[in-house]
């Protein structure tokens, strides 16, 4: 039972907040959305995920290399996502770049650029589920571009935690008090 409960609150710390990309807007070019000012009033990282929601349709995802972000080419890209709901745990630190790869949408502003700082213990109230999105890559890699951090006490308000490490902690607590009893 110890270690039932042990295992538990282990799980419970690598669990990260999800990010709604663009928040109830979505993924989109309507409502001139400025992406990377969302992005700025986050914290991100390893081991958080990013949910890019969209009308697959109209949009995409494409993850790419910095240069590639700065000229607006998708032609090669790291990752292509293109289920309309898609899912991206942030598994290093470092800049993550994303656009649209649908002509002329990367140059109206349908782009994210965000800095992934290394994990930590973040104590926050949570809710009790998170929604269950999933999607995968039509290929994988990674790109990194060396940056200063951003400011660790920034607000994650709009963030959901998937599960806080506290509670876990002081349950942990409590049984084994009670069982030294």
């Amino acid at each position: 039972m110890l270690a039932f409960l042990l295992m538990a609150t282990l799980v419970g710390v690598s669990l990260g907040a999800v990010h709604k990309v663009g928040d109830s807007a979505g993924w989109t070019t309507l409502g001139n959305i400025d992406y990377n000012q969302w992005a700025s009033s986050k914290n991100f990282h390893v081991g958080d995920t990013i949910v890019f929601e969209y009308n697959n349709q109209f949009h995409n995802v494409k993850q790419v290399t910095f240069q590639d972000f700065q000229s607006c080419n998708g032609a090669s890209p790291i990752a292509t996502f293109t289920s309309g709901s898609d899912s991206i745990t942030l598994k290093r630190p470092g800049h993550y770049y994303f656009l649209c790869g649908v002509p002329g949408h990367c140059e109206a502003g349908q782009t994210l650029d965000i800095m992934v700082t290394p994990a930590s213990l973040r104590p926050s109230a949570s809710p009790l589920s998170a929604p269950n999105y999933s999607s995968s890559p039509s290929s994988s890699g990674s790109a990194s571009s060396p940056a200063p951090l951003p400011n660790p006490y920034q607000s994650n308000a709009s963030s959901l935690q998937v599960l806080s490490v506290w509670p876990a902690l002081i349950s942990l607590a409590i049984f084994v008090i009670g069982f030294a009893y």
